[in-house]
C-alpha cells in the first residue's frame, strides 16, 4: 500500500485541499505499472467522493494529462517571445551561490534542463531570475506555480477542460522527496477560476502572491514539516 496526495480545488476562495489517499501500489518503472497505480489511486479517491480525477504526468492514461506535464506544457516569454516548457523555464531561472541563472537551458529540452550538472554543482539555491525579474525562494512553490499558471492562462480552452475535474494527481510526485507539484498547480488554477477574479490574480506576480498569501502560509507550514525545513 502507498499514500499519495490528491489535490482538490477549493471553490469559495483560492486554495487547494490536500487529501492523502491510501491505495495499492504496483512497483516497477514501466508505464504499465505506473498506470495500474494511477487507476488504484483514482479508484480510492472515487470512494472518498473525489471524481473525476486527472493524472498530470507523462504516465497519464489521458493525453490531456500528458500535455499538462511541466515537461510538455509551454509558455512564451513576453520579453524575448521564446517558447519553452515550464520545466526549462523553472530550471533555467535558478540562481545559486556560485552561478546561474543558466539561461542556455531554455534552448534545450526539459530533460536536458533538469539533468544539467550545473544545477547540482553550483552551491546553495539563492533565488530565481526570470527575464530580469527576481523571485524569492519563499513561499516555496510560488515561482513554480506562477510559471505553471501563466502557461495555463495562455492556452486556449484550458479553463473549460480543467474545470471538469474535481481532483488532480501526479503519480511521479512523492511529497516526502519533492516540493513543487504540477498537480497542485493545476488544482490551484482551477480554484482561482472557480472563486472568480482570475484576470486580477494573474495580473502580476505581486498580486498573485498577495491574493494567495493565506494559502501559501498554510502550505509552507506543511512543507516545512514534511521536509524538516
Amino acid at each position: 500500500m502507498a499514500v499519495r496526495p490528491v489535490y482538490v480545488p477549493k471553490t469559495d476562495t483560492p486554495g487547494v485541499i490536500v487529501r492523502d489517499v491510501t491505495f495499492q501500489w504496483f512497483p516497477g518503472f514501466s508505464t504499465a505499472q505506473k498506470q495500474r497505480s494511477i487507476d488504484a489511486l483514482h479508484g480510492a479517491a472515487k470512494e472518498l467522493g473525489i471524481h473525476p480525477v486527472l493524472e498530470i504526468s507523462s504516465k497519464s492514461k489521458v493525453e490531456f494529462g500528458v500535455q499538462l506535464s511541466a515537461f510538455h506544457l509551454t509558455l512564451t516569454s513576453e520579453v524575448s517571445c521564446q517558447v519553452f516548457s515550464v520545466e526549462t523555464a523553472f530550471q533555467g531561472s535558478k540562481v545559486f551561490e556560485n552561478g546561474g541563472p543558466y539561461v542556455d537551458l531554455l534552448e534545450g529540452t526539459s530533460r536536458q534542463a533538469k539533468k544539467d550538472e550545473r544545477l547540482r554543482n553550483s552551491g546553495k539555491l539563492a533565488r530565481f531570475e526570470y527575464f530580469g525579474k527576481t523571485y524569492p525562494l519563499q513561499p516555496r512553490t510560488f515561482f513554480y506555480d506562477w510559471l505553471y499558471l501563466n502557461a495555463l492562462q495562455h492556452q486556449p480552452g484550458m479553463a473549460e477542460r480543467l474545470m471538469k475535474y474535481q481532483g488532480f494527481t501526479d503519480i511521479e510526485f512523492n511529497p516526502k522527496k519533492s516540493i513543487n507539484c504540477q498537480a497542485y498547480s493545476a488544482a490551484l488554477y482551477v480554484s482561482i477560476l472557480a472563486s472568480g477574479g482570475i484576470e486580477e490574480v494573474m495580473s502580476s506576480p505581486e498580486t498573485f502572491l498577495e491574493r494567495l498569501q493565506h494559502e501559501y502560509e498554510a502550505r509552507d507550514q506543511i512543507l516545512a514539516l514534511q521536509h524538516d525545513l
